[in-house]
């Protein structure tokens, strides 16, 4: 029996997030993730027009999965702001201890297409950025922090900088650092009001 094309655009995209996300993008060839899915390569073109296309749906299938991620450490800690803020950097350090963690697929793949400013992919990272950068921001206005955009902006520097210095040390230490100083910030934003 044949499988519907919605269940095989479905295993290739699956495919393409293993072996993107461990590999890269330009590590790996359109064969490979056709191979991976258990389909041909006519396949994979039917479902996606180009290796570029099935990058945007690759990156496409992880902004909510991460949104929902941060949303969910930060919504199940307890206690006051600063240390629901520090329990979002506490849920990627934990993560980061895995041996399959690679980093953040968006910052890496905007690292590979860094050539491509135009690339569909890098229009999908920036968006997946600014949608945690306007969450932090909501969360920051309704807690009446001063500039919760600003805050909001700072704690997004935090979040990338220590996602790249994890990948350069492989230590999760730095990201927990980077969520003490986001914590320390959050306090700092409550005090002058």
């Amino acid at each position: 029996m044949v499988k519907p094309p919605l269940q095989t655009r479905d295993r290739l995209l699956d495919a393409a997030n293993r072996l993107f996300y461990a590999e890269g993008i330009r590590a790996v060839s359109v064969d490979a993730v056709a191979a991976k899915a258990g389909v041909t390569k006519r396949t994979l073109y039917y479902h996606f027009r180009s290796k570029d296309d099935l990058i945007e749906a690759y990156l496409s299938s992880r902004d909510q999965p991460n949104l929902n991620a941060f949303k969910s450490w930060f919504e199940e800690a307890d206690g006051p702001l600063a240390g629901r803020i520090a329990a979002i950097f506490a849920g990627v350090a934990k993560a980061a201890k895995s041996p399959k963690w690679k980093g953040c697929g968006f910052l890496r793949t905007a690292a590979e297409l860094a050539n491509m400013p135009g690339h569909p992919a890098i229009k999908i990272g920036a968006a997946h950025k600014k949608r945690f950068e306007s969450w932090l921001t909501d969360i920051l206005r309704n807690e009446n922090i001063e500039e919760p955009e600003l805050l909001a902006r700072q704690i997004v520097l935090l979040m990338d900088g220590a996602f790249s210095t994890m990948l350069v040390h492989r230590d999760p230490a730095y990201i927990e650092t980077a969520g003490l100083a986001a914590a320390s910030l959050v306090e700092a934003g409550l005090r002058e009001i």
